[in-house]
């Protein structure tokens, strides 16, 4: 039986670019793998990713895809403008919108997993800010301050329920396009 990659068509379609297959590369270029250059993602988002999905049909919609959690808990994920844009072809209100509360509710969801704690998360405020248009790819990021991050789970601990006040930015030509702020509340599981 034949590796998987030997199936390989001469080209590869990745996204807008045809990049050349395996054997289309000389041998000088054709190496081992480099693993070093392969980003890893956290075990997490994997599930993150499949929780979205199962959970919240519109994720499917706008087409949202993790692409990496930090050592210093941001959340980062994107979602493509096709299926997310307006008639001016640049991204739409609303799915910038959807992109920034499920980034917030993700990086949510994320921390809690990381505390060993579980609750039902649900956005009670927010405010967003669109300050530039969004021409290209949507790509979202969310990192919690620490210090309230940690008080926001020991009040889940002590309490059953917490408030989590983040910010989803989204930036687009190298300035900050959209500013969200929410409040997330959990709500520990009952306790029968």
């Amino acid at each position: 039986m034949l590796p998987a990659f030997a199936a390989l068509p001469p080209s590869v379609a990745v996204g807008r670019e045809v990049l050349p297959a395996f054997a289309a590369l000389p041998p000088s270029v054709a190496v081992a793998c480099d693993t070093r250059r392969v980003p890893a993602i956290h075990p997490l988002c994997l599930e993150l990713q499949k929780t979205w999905f199962a959970e919240i049909p519109l994720v499917a919609a706008l087409a949202l895809e993790v692409v990496d959690y930090t050592d210093e808990g941001e959340l980062r994920v994107k979602a493509p403008l096709a299926p997310n844009r307006n008639v001016h072809g640049t991204a739409f209100a609303g799915s910038l919108f959807s992109v920034c509360v499920l980034t917030g509710w993700g990086s949510t969801w994320l921390a809690l997993k990381l505390a060993g704690l579980d609750g039902s998360i649900v956005v009670s405020e927010s405010r967003i800010q669109y300050r530039k248009a969004v021409a290209g790819e949507i790509v979202c990021a969310c990192r919690p301050d620490r210090a309230v991050l940690a008080t926001s789970l020991e009040d889940l601990r002590a309490h059953g329920r917490a408030n989590l006040p983040l910010v989803c930015t989204v930036d687009a030509g190298g300035k900050r396009a959209v500013a969200f702020e929410g409040t997330y509340v959990v709500h520990a599981p009952s306790r029968s």
